[in-house]
């Protein structure tokens, strides 16, 4: 194939921050009209190479070809108009504006030198019917769902003409079904001709969507495969550099006392109204209870109640016999709570703050970590470094602050944290979200280590395969209540989906038999 063919050809590029080279020599070739897969663990380059192609970052060696042509992009505004845009992972939108003001900011259409917001709806409307990216201009975008926030990212993206568009990460905040539109969209792209590099860890995306995939490891090209005729296992196999397990080996659990009782809470979103609604469950030594649900079902208020984090309007909360409700999260996290919160940024780190300062953020006040009020620096490095090596943290120094650290090793610089406090109870709420198989992996053998210490779990997640492969229990919620609770073993991801819609057990039970051609049994 000539060199022509490809849209975009990256060719050995380097690029080194000091001593460090988070890209090493890399080769990438992306063909007109194709979806090619970026696949690489945490930390592996992957943002580092499409910063580069966006412009966003120059690389220290190497070269890029638009269309056979060799090109300088030196910033967004080049890549730009040269038909490249990035969807990043963080969505960047103003939440106090529009739609429309979002889409044209920067690229503001006017005549006589004032903006010409009719125009600019138009064009918003003619390219989200075109491409199935219904959306509503003159909503703010404080008000709209996150699988429209990506929607207007997408549309940002080619309302300044992109033909190549790069999505990072796309899937990582969004619900099932909203993955599920993502997906046509972006077979909708291509088909007219957009060419996509999309950054994902999850590999039935990947098998899904993608035409071709190239795989990066620490830095470095590991191969580019056909989509189509290469396994999951392989491409995890490669990503990871050894062998994966997809399936999570647990011996059968012993639970035993109470360690979280919930009794009839309510408690009240943003809008005030009642998002967890007279809900009750227990969570025992010993065993891991899953949270399911689709997003938005008072999953994250419970949550938040529990660890102090919003207020309860009634019921209680009882952490080792003793009452939580509307206490402070220091005073519940003495009293024997870990929590792996949902959003690692802003609940999970203070990212400007060192890694090592983050990693002693509960415990700091205590010996031998401070002495009389006073700090010891030598202790918190030294005990930064004791974490960093034990859960594996991949960082050049436990100096740098946390926003350097890829998500996956932000998330175990949050569990090992979490973990060495030796907590009765460690709630983890969406603990693999945006991550590498090789990292999931890893967090679900440490939740299930706590579980076997006798210590209770209470996991929350909207990954159903991870509820199954985790759990020992599965609360399923819905409208801000549980419907109900079973085991693994004695479920399926068709009921699950069927409870998490509003189905009654009986009656999810009664419909998954009638699929299979079964007499519906009873269920008391």
């Amino acid at each position: 194939m000539s060199e022509t063919n490809f849209v975009i050809e990256m060719k050995g590029i380097t690029k080194e921050f000091g001593t460090f080279k988070a890209n090493d020599d890399i080769n990438l070739q992306l063909k007109k009209g194709e979806i090619h897969a970026l696949l690489g663990e945490n930390g592996a380059g992957k943002s580092t190479l499409m910063n580069i192609l966006s412009g966003l970052l120059e690389p220290t060696s190497g070269k890029i070809l638009i269309n056979g042509k060799e090109v300088t992009i030196n910033s967004p505004g080049m890549a730009n108009k040269l038909g490249i845009g990035m969807v990043h992972q963080h969505f960047m939108l103003v939440k106090k504006f529009t739609v429309t003001e979002n889409i044209i900011l920067g690229s503001e259409p006017n005549k006589a030198g004032i903006l010409d917001q009719k125009t600019a709806q138009q064009s918003i409307k003619e390219l989200s019917e075109k491409y199935g990216l219904l959306v509503n201009p003159a909503s703010k975008v404080e008000s709209i769902s996150v699988g429209m926030e990506q929607r207007v990212e997408i549309l940002k993206t080619l309302y300044r003409g992109a033909e190549i568009l790069i999505f990072d990460e796309p899937t990582a905040v969004l619900t099932p079904q909203e993955i599920d539109e993502l997906m046509q969209i972006m077979k909708a792209l291509t088909n007219e001709g957009k060419s996509i590099i999309l950054i994902t860890h999850k590999l039935d995306e990947i098998k899904e969507v993608a035409d071709r995939c190239t795989v990066i490891r620490r830095g470095k090209s590991i191969d580019t495969v056909n989509v189509s005729t290469t396994s999951q296992q392989e491409l995890a196999d490669m990503m990871v550099g050894r062998s994966v397990s997809f399936k999570t080996e647990k011996k059968e659990a012993h639970s035993k006392e109470v360690v979280l009782s919930v009794e009839n809470i309510v408690v009240k979103e943003g809008r005030g109204l009642d998002a967890v609604k007279s809900l009750s469950l227990e969570v025992r030594a010993g065993e891991i209870l899953g949270i399911a649900g689709i997003d938005g079902n008072g999953q994250s208020e419970l949550i938040q109640a529990i660890t102090g984090l919003s207020k309860t309007e009634s019921g209680k909360i009882k952490l080792n016999g003793k009452e939580i409700q509307n206490n402070t999260p220091r005073n519940i996290t003495e009293n024997g709570l870990g929590h792996i919160p949902e959003d690692r940024h802003k609940y999970g780190l203070i990212l400007p703050m060192s890694l090592e300062e983050n990693m002693v953020i509960q415990t700091y006040y205590k010996k031998p970590l401070s002495n009389r009020g006073f700090l010891d620096p030598k202790e918190i490095k030294d005990y930064a470094k004791k974490l960093i090596a034990e859960f594996d943290v991949r960082t050049q120094s436990e100096t740098v602050p946390a926003s350097a650290l890829s998500g996956g090793n932000q998330q175990k610089a949050i569990i090992a944290r979490e973990i060495d406090r030796n907590p009765s109870l460690l709630i983890a709420a969406q603990p693999t979200r945006g991550l590498d198989v090789g990292a999931i992996e890893y967090i679900h053998k440490r939740l299930i280590e706590q579980r076997d210490n006798g210590k209770a779990v209470l996991l929350m997640s909207f990954e159903l395969d991870e509820i199954l492969n985790v759990s020992d229990r599965i609360a399923v919620m819905y409208d801000g209540n549980i419907v109900a609770i079973v085991k693994p073993k004695e479920t399926t991801q068709t009921e699950l989906g069927l409870l998490m819609a509003g189905s009654s057990l009986e009656k999810a039970r009664a419909a998954v038999e009638q699929e299979l051609g079964k007499e519906p049994t009873h269920v008391e």
